[in-house]
């Protein structure tokens, strides 16, 4: 009953599957500026789908186990018949050895049968006495010879009833082994298919905070225009005691890190470690000079068109002007398909404004003439962009297709063991945008502060979703109007409803600390929290993930590494 039940679950997740990809785009539809409720209802799937898969999981890791057992016990077994066909050859081999023996026994035997009857030992009165002995002591060997032959031959019929014993508990565990691994076969399958949906909505998720951090007017590049970043610390919100949640470096975090080249050449890296540091297992190859076509310029030469790029200042290091030429050829060679297609001239592409930008530009583009990173001889798409925070990541991390040239970078000179670490040896630690909080209120001085009531309020969202997951839709940011969301529950509503559910509300949180985090690959892993309904404590990505949707107006966490900042 069980089983079917776990499956019939997943029966229903299946079927609903594209009732429920319309829902998502009628939620776009019905709000084409706005993806908070969109997030939610995806959010709240994403919930229950877990609650499916977790049972299932759990039962297959019980099958896993006793399939482990089962192949453990084969194991013993086949040992063990390893062992007794040894013994079993020995004895044979040992059998042989007496068989030759007890053939020369047995002629002496016949002989001195023959010669040391009764009769002869009672007609020889003179020696009866010693060859009644030696009849005895013959007899007695001979007796000796016949036990040990019949204790062989029972130890080897015993050998071969364990030997058949052993083939049929084998055959046995055979045949249960194959059943579970039928059975988890079938469970691997099903959890399989959940975990692709699960995965579905993820994208989806992640296309939709993303045009939400698109709200923000984040510039993907430094050709897009300059960092506007601001130090949220130096700013008073116009209230007491608050917090502010900072975030390292700015999406998207793949490819070449613009101010990372800027960092490690002045370190003293020459461009095509520089290109090494952040693309993986590529090449630098000469390519011809092709024509391009460019959208409102015409065709033009390859060589042309990257004399107009404005992507870095021209006053960078030359080995950082180099590295980014590298780059912007690469991707133009890569997006056009060689020329095939046209490529646009805003930062969705790479941004060009005719003309040749002239200085360092010019000089990195004509030492580098013809210069492309390749893998496997091809041109990569070179993605890059202004600030990675000190970690770069994968195209297939954030959602994109899995491309095998990028890669995660922790992109520091030297061991990181605190955020202090990182503020000393990132390589784009000089960027205005390497640490910042993202959004802001103009109530509050265009600053992103929170006070500790509003921290709670995300807080106490994300306890009521853990004991409801059919709530989701009344929790995105108070504010209707602003973020469309269905009958919003506002900060009282929440605590309410999670009081009714056995909860405990914070009123007020005193301190949040990032209890623990991922010095490798640049991630929050927990944030714990403290305040007047005692602790609680998060993984950074479900925190995040609440926060974007709860958070006013547009202040967000907009990577996976973060920090709080308390005044």
């Amino acid at each position: 009953m069980k089983k079917i039940g776990l499956i019939g679950i997943l029966f229903l997740f299946f079927c609903v599957n594209i009732a429920f990809a319309d829902e998502i785009d009628d939620c776009i539809k019905n709000y084409p500026g706005n993806q908070d409720p969109c997030i939610t209802l995806i959010q709240k799937k994403v919930f229950e789908l877990n609650n499916a898969i977790v049972p299932l999981q759990k039962e297959s890791v019980g099958i896993r186990s006793k399939i482990s057992s089962a192949k453990s016990q084969i194991v013993s077994m086949e040992n063990q018949m390893i062992l007794l066909t040894k013994r079993l050859i020995d004895k044979e081999a040992d059998m042989e050895v007496q068989r030759i023996l007890m053939g020369e026994r047995v002629r002496r035997y016949y002989i001195n049968s023959k010669k040391y009857t009764p009769i002869m030992i009672f007609l020889s009165s003179g020696e009866s006495s010693g060859l009644l002995r030696q009849y005895t002591l013959f007899q007695a060997v001979i007796s000796q010879d016949k036990n040990t032959v019949s204790n062989y031959i029972l130890d080897l019929k015993n050998l071969e009833l364990n030997k058949a014993k052993v083939l049929v508990e084998k055959n046995k565990i055979a045949v249960i082994k194959k059943d579970m691994e039928t059975r988890f076969g079938f469970l691997a399958g099903e959890i399989k298919k959940a975990e692709a949906y699960k995965a579905v909505l993820s994208a989806k998720q992640r296309e939709l905070e993303a045009q939400r951090f698109a709200s923000l007017n984040l510039p993907t590049s430094l050709g897009a225009g300059p960092l506007m970043c601001t130090d949220d610390r130096k700013i008073d919100p116009g209230f007491g005691s608050g917090f502010a949640f900072f975030t390292f470096g700015i999406p998207h975090h793949v490819g070449l890190n613009q101010y990372g080249a800027f960092g490690r050449a002045n370190v003293g890296q020459n461009y095509k470690d520089i290109i090494n540091a952040y693309y993986n297992g590529v090449s630098i190859e000469k390519k011809p000079n092709i024509t391009i076509k460019v959208k409102g310029y015409g065709s033009m030469s390859l060589e042309n068109y990257l004399l107009g790029i404005y992507e870095v200042p021209s006053s960078w290091p030359m080995e950082a002007l180099k590295a980014q030429v590298l780059a912007a050829r690469s991707y133009a060679l890569s997006y056009t398909n060689n020329g095939a297609k046209e490529i646009c001239t805003t930062q969705a592409c790479q941004v060009y404004k005719g003309g040749n930008k002239g200085g360092g530009w010019e000089q990195a583009v004509k030492a580098t003439e013809g210069e492309v990173v390749t893998k496997n001889g091809q041109p990569i798409t070179a993605w890059f962009a202004s600030t990675a925070g000190a970690y770069t990541y994968t195209s297939g991390d954030i959602g994109w297709k899995s491309t095998d040239w990028t890669k995660r970078t922790r992109d520091t000179n030297g061991d990181i063991n605190s955020f202090d670490d990182l503020f000393k040896k990132a390589y784009d630690k000089d960027s205005p945008c390497f640490y910042a909080a993202q959004g802001f209120r103009k109530e509050y001085n265009k600053s992103a502060w929170l006070k500790p009531s509003e921290v709670a309020d995300v807080v106490n969202v994300i306890l009521l979703a853990q004991k409801d997951s059919s709530v989701q839709n009344h929790l995105c940011y108070k504010n209707d109007s602003a973020h469309g969301c269905t009958d919003t529950w506002d900060f009282e509503r929440v605590k309410t409803e999670l009081r009714n559910r056995g909860g405990s509300p914070f009123n007020l949180i005193n301190s949040v600390n990032i209890s623990d985090w991922n010095k490798n690959e640049g991630r929050v892993n927990t944030i714990s929290f403290s305040g007047d309904a005692g602790g609680a404590s998060f993984a950074g990505a479900t925190f995040k993930s609440y926060f974007n949707i709860r958070a006013p107006a547009n202040i967000s966490i907009v990577g996976p590494l973060y920090n709080v900042e308390k005044r």
